[in-house]
């Protein structure tokens, strides 16, 4: 404590370097009589004293383990005043913001793990649900390809989200789909007809699992899809010439929307 005695006192500067207060905190404790100066100046400055610091460490040492003025006021001027359950139900609420803030905390890591890998699972978990064809370095791979990019971003965003069950049904849907796409070219469903236009709107339903897919977008990834060995061995793999079909059906469902696929880019 400052050296001073009642006669002295010390200016609202000198107590609030001294507690490590603001002026306007100290200001605003005097204006509502929780912790008003004993003494002032000539000129009316206000001077605090040897019983005023220590009123106000008490302030301080309550205000820091969280309780509100009217309950610092209650603990310093009510006799009543059940200072042990006050302080037990500060603690209790201190705990809930502990745990929220914990969680909060979880899933800001979720939030970082997806940005760096996408989906959150296990390399068993990968193989278990996108089958054992699946390279769990592909991830890594698209984030290096793809990284700065909005659509992975939402990528990650929505990845952050789900378990092994939320993607478990998205493999199902992709699975679901390629079969659909197999039985429709078996069909001879011709590029531009009513079904084919409706397994294109599937795809992109499908794909927003991953990122919204506009039509222009779509176009891109039907010509990926024939041009990429990977992917077309993928879908050649379904049935043979079925990447380069799945590029006509997009194209011709593209140009009905007044989109010319040669022209079509990622946007």
């Amino acid at each position: 404590m400052p050296d001073t005695t009642d006669a002295d006192g010390l200016t609202v500067g000198q107590v609030s370097a001294y507690l490590g207060v603001t002026v306007r905190a100290l200001h605003h404790w005097d204006e509502i009589g929780l912790a008003r100066p004993s003494l002032r100046t000539a000129a009316g400055y206000r001077l605090y004293t040897r019983g005023d610091l220590e009123r106000l460490h008490r302030i301080v040492a309550y205000r820091e383990v969280g309780l509100g003025l009217d309950g610092i006021r209650a603990v310093l001027d009510d006799t009543t005043a059940d200072v042990t359950g006050a302080l037990r139900a500060q603690r209790t609420q201190v705990a809930e913001r502990i745990d929220r803030l914990q969680r909060l905390m979880s899933g800001v890591d979720r939030m970082i793990d997806a940005h760096e890998r996408g989906p959150l699972l296990t390399v068993e978990q990968q193989a278990a649900i996108f089958g054992h064809a699946w390279n769990p370095d592909w991830p890594a791979e698209a984030r290096q390809r793809y990284g700065d990019t909005t659509q992975w971003r939402r990528y990650a965003e929505l990845s952050a989200s789900r378990g092994p069950e939320e993607w478990q049904a998205v493999a199902e849907a992709v699975a679901g789909l390629d079969r659909a796409l197999g039985e429709a070219m078996d069909a001879d469903v011709a590029p531009g007809s009513p079904e084919a236009d409706r397994l294109v709107e599937r795809h992109r339903e499908v794909f927003a699992s991953y990122f919204p897919l506009t039509r222009e977008m779509q176009v891109c990834l039907g010509r990926m899809y024939e041009a990429d060995p990977g992917f077309a061995a993928h879908y050649d793999g379904i049935r043979p010439g079925l990447a380069t079909w799945f590029r006509r059906i997009t194209d011709a469902s593209a140009r009905a929307h007044g989109i010319d696929p040669d022209t079509a880019t990622w946007r």
